[in-house]
């Protein structure tokens, strides 16, 4: 958490808000932070530059700057990206600050310190990030239809374990792991190679359709409040999770209440009637 969902909504936040403004300060006092690099590194690779574009791959944000370097920046476990006005107090576990030519500031927020800020020059991929040369396919950008998911997931591990491993699919997590699985009635356990052809493209389909829905609704925050969008705002799609997080609560669908499963040092949460089999 974040996952695709709430990374696409932070991206659309920054590209409405940021695309043509300048940099005018960089500030980097998150050692955690800027670990692939140097804080010296983040600051003097940002500084009076402006943003050219903000775009996403799986979990990912890039930050394109106008001398063709890239901001790259993963959320992970709690990071925040705040746009704060003039004056705004600072809030704790700030790691890094991005001053801007109209007086705002995008602030680095991440209480656990999982989370990264790295600026990527051209052709400095392959050194710099290379987790993100190895994604899989992000569903929401690609060219990626059922055969493709089949090939995939044609493997003897567990179906879960295929859809949240960022090298198969890039940007789907924990939670809509969980709520994909109940749209397309596939239990989570059942091993990838064993779906059949109309499981695998009611899988797509889910995929599809939860993704973009969760997007549509600011994505999902959860009880510990730790995902906001760009202006501090909590998303909307936690009220139509149908499984995740719902122990003992009716399926929406059959009313059989929802179990949840150990599964990988995580929790998986399913209908053992709708997707028993």
């Amino acid at each position: 958490m974040p996952e695709l969902p709430e990374v696409e909504v932070v991206r659309r936040g920054l590209e409405r808000e940021l695309v043509g403004r300048r940099i005018d300060t960089a500030i980097a006092t998150g050692a955690r932070t800027v670990r692939r690099t140097s804080a010296e590194a983040v600051e003097a690779g940002t500084r009076g530059r402006a943003v050219g574009s903000v775009a996403r791959r799986g979990k990912y944000l890039l930050i394109g700057l106008d001398d063709g370097a890239t901001v790259l920046v993963h959320l992970r476990m709690s990071g925040q990206l705040l746009l704060a006005a003039p004056g705004t107090p600072e809030p704790p576990h700030t790691h890094v600050r991005f001053g801007f030519d109209d007086g705002r500031a995008l602030r680095f927020v991440d209480p656990r310190t999982f989370g990264e800020v790295v600026v990527v020059r051209p052709g400095r991929w392959a050194d710099d990030a290379p987790d993100l040369l190895a994604l899989g396919p992000d569903p929401l950008l690609d060219r990626f239809g059922p055969h493709g998911l089949a090939l995939r997931l044609a493997r003897r591990r567990r179906v879960k374990d295929l859809l949240v491993d960022q090298h198969v699919i890039a940007g789907i997590g924990n939670i809509y792991a969980d709520e994909v699985l109940w749209h397309a009635r596939v239990r989570f356990d059942r091993p990838g190679v064993l779906l059949d052809p109309a499981e695998i493209r009611g899988l797509h389909r889910a995929i599809r359709r939860v993704l973009g829905a969760a997007v549509d609704a600011g994505g999902s925050t959860l009880s510990d409040g730790q995902y906001v969008d760009v202006d501090g705002r909590a998303g909307r799609y936690q009220d139509r999770h149908a499984v995740h997080g719902r122990t003992g609560r009716p399926c929406p669908r059959c009313s059989t209440p929802i179990l949840r499963t150990d599964w990988g040092g995580r929790s998986s949460y399913w209908c053992p009637r709708c997707q028993g089999a």
